[in-house]
């Protein structure tokens, strides 16, 4: 029998080569399954040292971490305990006493407060002070642990654009977080709840989230350079902007509340336009919107808003540097301390006068 034409032989060649092709490629998938599989543990690979910046992350966790406190609060009718918490927060160690510092919106109108401390049991604590008009709260533990690790304190004077920094605190609940990046600005104002501005607010880009209030700034050896208390963002989650109380306020106020339960705020008793408004008059300086009665504005003669509602006094120096924005006059009135007097040079109906003023504890 003829084994066919050359061109049947042709395609029956094709077709065997065809299924040739087919059979490797299906059992070649069966060989790998059966030959490659890893049905057994991997064995590791050694991991690298690690990098000289992995290093200072890792050991800036090690020795901060401890000293982070993870903040719980009541409002009043409710109980404290982990099945009713209120709010949270973050704080840190401030000394062996068992003093705690945080926001002061962390704990505001808190009944309660337990304190968790490196991961312990939550030790029930008290509001020592307040000083709203800086965010920040002194807490003190009922039953201090003897182990208690006091944050290390660093200055914020010195402090660069674009030194690395490090947010340790309890985002979203999330105990013991680290985050990291760089100041991105200094010398930044953050208005506070009190109707003050913060100044010398530290702007990082290390991310700061709900629950991080109240937490440590640490730069590259571990020290504190500052409270996180805010980030700028329309949705209330991080989205690259944050803000950090600076530890020279910090360090100046925390241990007036631990001795008298209370921070001294200079002033001399005004109450200012706001900053938009105040763009919008076209103003040189600080308006006055009012003067409290008895005061030392008052008794320097100082004008606010008249009955026709035309705007006061417009502050533009102190002591002969010049004010352009409310944290501006801040810090002149703290720089010349309570109970000394401060330059003022005022302008009124477009005239330029000096007065003399004391400046006061508006916080009494």
């Amino acid at each position: 029998m003829a084994d066919g034409t050359p061109t049947d032989r042709f395609w029956r060649i094709v077709a065997l080569v065809a299924l040739l092709i087919s059979g490797l490629f299906v059992g070649e998938r069966y060989l790998r399954v059966y030959f490659l599989a890893a049905d057994e543990p991997r064995v590791t690979v050694p991991r690298p040292e690690l990098t000289g910046r992995e290093q200072v992350a890792t050991q800036v966790f090690a020795n901060t971490a401890p000293s982070v406190a993870y903040i719980f609060t009541q409002q009043p009718g409710t109980r404290l305990g982990a099945a009713a918490v209120g709010g949270t927060g973050s704080g840190f160690v401030w000394d062996r006493a068992g003093h705690i510092v945080t926001n002061a919106h962390v704990v505001e109108g808190a009944s309660e407060v337990g304190v968790v401390i490196d991961q312990g049991d939550v030790i029930p604590a008290r509001v020592v002070g307040r000083a709203p008009w800086a965010d920040l709260a002194v807490l003190r533990l009922t039953r201090p642990p003897a182990n208690l690790q006091p944050i290390a304190v660093g200055t914020s004077s010195d402090l660069a654009v674009g030194q690395a920094v490090f947010a340790i605190g309890n985002p979203f609940g999330l105990a013991r977080t680290l985050t990291s990046g760089i100041i991105s600005a200094l010398d930044r104002t953050l208005p506070t709840e009190s109707g003050r501005e913060i100044a010398g607010v530290i702007q990082t880009d290390a991310a700061i989230n709900p629950g991080n209030s109240g937490g440590p700034l640490v730069d590259s050896a571990g020290r504190l350079i500052g409270v996180n208390t805010a980030i700028l963002a329309p949705s209330g989650t991080f989205t690259g902007v944050g803000f950090a109380v600076p530890v020279d306020t910090v360090n100046r106020i925390v241990p007036e509340i631990i001795r008298t339960g209370r921070a001294p705020l200079a002033g001399i008793g005004i109450r200012v336009f706001p900053v938009e408004l105040t763009a919008r008059l076209g103003a040189p300086g600080v308006v006055i919107q009012s003067v409290t009665p008895g005061s030392g504005a008052d008794r320097a003669g100082l004008r606010g808003m008249d009955e026709l509602g035309r705007p006061g006094d417009i502050i533009i120096a102190a002591n002969g540097e010049r004010i352009t924005e409310l944290a501006d006059l801040t810090r002149a009135l703290e720089k010349a301390g309570i109970g000394n007097t401060v330059s003022l040079t005022v302008l009124r109906d477009g005239s330029r006068r000096t007065v003399e003023v004391e400046v006061q504890d508006i916080n009494a």
